[in-house]
C-alpha cells in the first residue's frame, strides 16, 4: 500500500489503513516519546495523543516531505503540548552555578547505546530534557524552542547548558553500572 493509499484510507475511516498506518510508525514514533516523557507510561500516553492527532489532521497533509516526517513533527507537538499543560505541575531541579562543571564531553554521548543514553535523557527534569531534544536532537534553534515553550531564548540556551551538565554528571554513574 503507497502512503497515498494508506492516508486516504485512513481519511475515509478505514480501520485497517489506520492499524497498518499505526503499525508502520508506531515503534518509531514511540522512541520520539520516550526521549520527552520521564516514564513509559507517560510517553504512551503522548504517543496515543499523537495518533489521535495524526488521524484528526491526515487529511491536512500536504505531501511536502515525507509522511514519517509529519508525523513525527506531529508527535513532538503533541510532546510539547503535554509539556506546556503539565509545566506548572512539575518541580524543577536547580543544579545552581553550573561554571564549576567541565565542558560537555560530546565524543562521550556518541559513544553510548541508544538505549543507554535515553535512560540517561529521561533522568532530566523535564524542562531540561525538553530543551535538549529540541535543541540537540529535533534540530530546532533556540528561538524557535523559546517560541514554542513559551520562554525567552536566554532560558533555552541557559536550559541547554544545564541539560549538557546534568547528562555528565550522570555519565560515570551510569558507566559504573555496565
Amino acid at each position: 500500500m503507497t502512503d497515498e493509499q494508506l492516508i486516504h484510507g485512513c481519511v475515509e475511516g478505514n480501520a485497517v489503513a489506520q492499524k497498518l498506518l499505526y503499525d508502520t510508525y508506531s515503534r518509531k514514533m514511540m522512541g520520539v516519546c520516550l526521549r520527552y516523557a520521564s516514564d513509559y507510561e507517560e510517553a504512551q500516553d503522548i504517543l496515543q495523543d499523537g495518533f489521535v492527532k495524526v488521524y484528526q489532521k491526515l487529511g491536512s497533509f500536504q505531501h511536502k516531505g515525507s509522511l514519517e516526517g509529519w508525523i513525527r513533527r506531529t508527535v513532538v507537538n503533541t510532546a510539547l503540548d503535554n509539556f506546556r499543560r503539565n509545566k506548572q505541575h512539575r518541580h524543577q531541579v536547580e543544579l545552581g552555578a553550573v561554571d564549576y562543571l567541565l565542558e560537555a564531553d560530546d565524543n562521550v554521548l556518541s559513544s553510548l547505546a541508544a538505549k543507554d543514553l535515553l535512560k540517561i535523557i529521561q533522568k532530566l527534569p523535564s524542562g531540561y530534557r525538553t530543551v535538549f531534544n529540541l535543541f540537540a536532537i529535533e534540530g530546532y534553534s533556540h528561538k524557535e524552542i523559546a517560541d514554542q515553550l513559551e520562554i525567552s531564548e536566554n532560558t533555552s540556551k541557559s536550559q541547554f547548558r544545564k541539560a549538557k551538565a546534568y547528562l555528565q554528571r550522570f555519565l560515570p554513574k551510569e558507566k559504573a553500572i555496565r
